[in-house]
């Protein structure tokens, strides 16, 4: 058996204690069941169609065919492969397995039933959404919220903090460190909130999308209704108008909301990394562990490094998929079929990710003496303030004389600045008012939800 050292991909070796969740959804055992899931229960709906011919299964031979899926295994998922071998078509034995099993119990005169009527891509594109469906509601959804819920937890702990705020890597107007820290969790609240809106579509409508053989069969069936119910009972959508695959639209749109998701965490660590650089943060260190090869002393902001180049690979196969898959040449072509077998590889990444973040979080430790200190360091900030009261009470150019106090001069100190204020040809009131103004109280107006 290959080990993690001999894994071709990270995601299945040195990162697999982070992926390993995916593979109930998006292994090639997890497709092949799937796949037998959609076959069986499109067989036991078309038992309950009235057509002619196929007698209903009761309530206790759809439970024994749902255990065919339910305890599906790698035992199972071997016999299919030895099956394609033979019939070098994932698909058909897929069907055949399931035809052997109605053969077993004692049901070999409703075998033929089994993928009635249907082409490949009308399981292809039910099994994959939902594949995709149950893996983010039931991960990648979940992983999501407790980064960004960690987020807002650190936010609402540093809400108070005075923090030098930066425009152009250049000294500005104060904030808070917890209110930068927020700009990401709602951000990522809001984005999240759309991804789960998604539609999961399905395509399910036979060879080119017109139920050309079921028509054919049964003419009097509406197998509009029929099919448009059946994909809802899956909990997805079916899409109306198709060729023989589905357009994908919604999945590419699935893929550029999570490409706004990483790109949000992208912002996040590179900033987080620089609070590093500034000593705003220092590292929790693990005794064991090293920083450099040849610098004993460093410890690296190496989660969000790591968080950061993982969320670069996963977009650029985000943004593959989206781009790719709603293209096919007329009515069908493969290349959808080999790019979805790596639908998984980009949420693996995302995964690791998401637990880099954490991890990275969780090593911070906050060094308040540097931010406060580094906010002594640029009293120049308040200038803004100044210059503004000096607007509300008339003062004339009051920009133009804080200009020439404190441009090009940003280490200007305090006492610079209240002798400044007491030279100017305002009332006693306003110089107090403005003596008032530090480059801690100085943060606007701070309000963080819970």
């Amino acid at each position: 058996m290959t080990t993690s050292l001999e894994a071709l991909s990270p995601i299945d070796g040195r990162y697999l204690r982070y992926t390993t969740s995916l593979r109930a959804y998006f292994s090639e055992l997890a497709l092949f069941r799937y796949r037998v899931r959609i076959e069986i229960e499109y067989l036991i709906a078309l038992s309950h169609a009235g057509l002619e011919g196929l007698q209903p299964f009761s309530a206790e031979e759809q439970e024994k065919l749902r255990t065919i899926y339910r305890v599906f295994g790698q035992e199972q998922g071997e016999e299919i492969k030895q099956i394609e071998k033979r019939t070098n078509h994932d698909i058909k034995a897929v069907e055949y397995f399931i035809k052997a099993r109605l053969e077993e119990l004692g049901w070999a005169d409703r075998k033929e039933w089994v993928h009635f009527g249907l082409t490949s891509q009308d399981i292809n594109n039910t099994a994959i959404p939902l594949s995709m469906k149950e893996a983010a509601e039931e991960v990648i959804f979940p992983a999501m919220e407790e980064l960004t819920a960690e987020i807002k937890r650190l936010a609402l702990a540093w809400e108070k903090l005075p923090m030098l705020a930066r425009t152009h890597g250049q000294a500005a107007s104060p904030t808070t460190l917890g209110k930068e820290f927020y700009v990401f969790a709602e951000r990522l609240e809001i984005q999240i909130e759309q991804l789960k809106k998604t539609i999961w579509a399905a395509k399910f409508g036979g060879a080119t999308g017109n139920f050309n053989a079921h028509h054919v069969a049964y003419p009097g069936t509406d197998w509009l209704h029929f099919a448009t119910d059946f994909v809802a009972s899956l909990g997805l959508s079916r899409s109306r108008t198709t060729t023989q695959i589905e357009h994908y639209d919604h999945l590419a749109a699935f893929c550029q909301n999570t490409m706004r998701i990483h790109t949000i965490l992208i912002d996040l660590c590179r900033d987080v990394w620089m609070y590093i650089s500034m000593e705003y943060f220092r590292q929790r260190v693990n005794p064991g562990e090293t920083g450099s090869s040849a610098m004993p002393h460093k410890v690296n902001p190496i989660d969000f490094e790591n968080a950061e180049g993982n969320l670069g690979m996963a977009n650029a196969m985000l943004d593959h998929f989206a781009q790719k898959l709603p293209i096919s040449r007329l009515q069908r072509d493969l290349t959808d079929s080999t790019v979805l077998r790596n639908i998984g590889v980009p949420f693996a990444h995302s995964l690791i990710s998401l637990h880099s973040i954490r991890r990275g979080l969780d090593k911070l430790l906050l060094n308040e003496e540097a931010i406060i200190a580094d906010l002594h360091q640029h009293t120049a900030v308040v200038a803004e303030a100044i210059q503004t009261v000096l607007r509300r009470v008339g003062y004339p150019e009051p920009y133009e004389a804080l200009k020439g106090l404190t441009r090009g001069n940003a280490h200007i100190d305090m006492p610079a600045i209240h002798a400044f204020i007491n030279q100017l040809d305002v009332t006693d009131e306003v110089k107090a008012e403005l003596m008032r103004i530090t480059p801690e109280n100085y943060t606007g107006i701070i309000r963080l939800e819970a």
